[in-house]
């Protein structure tokens, strides 16, 4: 009943009382003893509610959805159903706004100098060794993201060589490479070793491993 008292007092003066009462089902009596005893303590206990959220939101940088915000609540000792914060949160339109997650960058921009396409989107082998491909991938930790570099043999489809680190230095996409090398026949000056332009594969310490190989990049 409160809450139609409430919306009554915020309309008076846009429309008249007495078609108010009348929608609401309220009587003017009511209304008016309402009005005469001021707030009520759900009203102001809601009042304080809605200050509280305000600034947890903001706090939050505006990324705080109810729960979050509920749980805030709940740790710094002030009990509140999550089903109201729901409510006041929509009645005051704080809406969270859900930043992009965080990827890593696993390629650079730019020409990568003479080094020719040889592979042409054409990731079949007759005879394992002849054709591998590499990337690296990550993967989201408690502790940070997990780097993974592997290296895929076109004619069996299987991964001959990987490597995992906490970091995207060269020594991640060798140490794939050279367990690869381990893993099957490479021959010489004919086996191909694509992938894409991350500055890894274009480093110092992969063009001498590939050299040693005498593995020809693509």
């Amino acid at each position: 009943m409160s809450r139609k008292y409430a919306f009554i007092a915020s309309e008076e003066g846009h429309y008249p009382l007495h078609l108010m009462f009348r929608w609401a089902k309220v009587s003017k009596s009511g209304f008016y003893e309402w009005k005469g005893r001021g707030p009520s303590y759900t009203s102001r206990r809601r009042t304080h509610l809605a200050r509280l959220i305000t600034a947890l939101f903001e706090a939050s940088d505006g990324t705080y959805g109810y729960r979050r915000v509920h749980a805030d609540l709940l740790r710094s000792g002030y009990w509140a159903d999550d089903d109201t914060v729901r409510q006041i949160m929509r009645e005051l339109d704080l809406v969270p706004c859900q930043p992009r997650p965080f990827r890593p960058v696993t390629t650079i921009a730019g020409d990568t100098g003479q080094t020719p396409d040889l592979v042409k989107r054409h990731f079949n082998a007759v005879v394992p060794g002849t054709k591998l491909v590499g990337d690296i991938t990550y993967i989201p930790t408690w502790e940070g993201w997990l780097y993974l570099a592997t290296v895929l043999d076109c004619a069996t489809k299987k991964v001959v060589g990987y490597a995992m680190a906490d970091h995207m230095r060269a020594s991640l996409v060798v140490d794939a490479l050279k367990m690869a090398a381990r893993n099957v026949r490479i021959v010489p000056d004919v086996s191909i070793f694509h992938s894409d332009r991350g500055s890894q594969y274009c480093s110092q310490d992969f063009a001498d491993l590939t050299t040693h190989l005498k593995v020809r990049v693509s």
